[in-house]
């Protein structure tokens, strides 16, 4: 009995030491996973951090983008006609008193900035008047229609003998001007 009791004993404590280990070793393994999962929240929580939080007026932020495009798109849709183009201009310098005379014209050309496709016509011209009616000229050049008109270069010149800021409205005054007329790319 004695031999028994010693065996059960023995077989008790090796049970126990069993359980023991299988306990502990899955103890183990859920606190490793346990440290894995929190670093991995802690990544993903600084990630979610890093995520700007959505403005609330989102919603009409894009309206106003979108009237924004459709303005600027309209700006880009000019009459493309050249005769009334010229004619334009040359009704500006005949309403401000100069004298301007088209030296060149080139026909509408595609071209490429800040990857957009455009249409560009340009045309140089000589000019002549006093110095208050070319700034009128220039002025309503630039701030009149078409919007997409920029001036590519200006030479003013007075002739000899006197200064140009001087005696401004005394004696004629001469410019070279270019001019560029932007519209959208005619699409095929």
């Amino acid at each position: 009995m004695m031999k028994t009791r010693k065996v059960l004993i023995a077989t008790l404590i090796i049970a126990v030491l069993a359980a023991y280990c299988i306990i502990g070793t899955g103890y183990m393994n859920q606190r490793n996973q346990k440290e894995t999962l929190n670093a991995d929240i802690s990544e993903a929580n600084a990630t979610l951090a890093s995520i700007p939080i959505t403005p609330t007026d989102l919603d009409e932020q894009l309206a106003d983008a979108e009237d924004r495009l459709w303005a600027l798109e309209d700006v880009l849709n000019i009459d493309s006609n050249l005769t009334r183009i010229v004619n334009r201009i040359l009704r500006l310098a005949e309403e401000t008193g100069v004298k301007a005379i088209p030296l060149s014209t080139q026909s509408w050309a595609n071209e490429r900035y800040e990857n957009q496709d455009y249409s560009v016509f340009r045309i140089n011209l000589a000019v002549s008047g006093n110095f208050t009616q070319m700034m009128d000229f220039l002025n309503l050049l630039e701030n009149g229609e078409p919007r997409t008109l920029v001036l590519e270069h200006v030479n003013v010149e007075k002739e000899s003998g006197s200064f140009l800021f001087e005696s401004p409205n005394e004696g004629p005054v001469n410019a070279d001007i270019g001019i560029a007329i932007y519209t959208a790319a005619a699409t095929d």
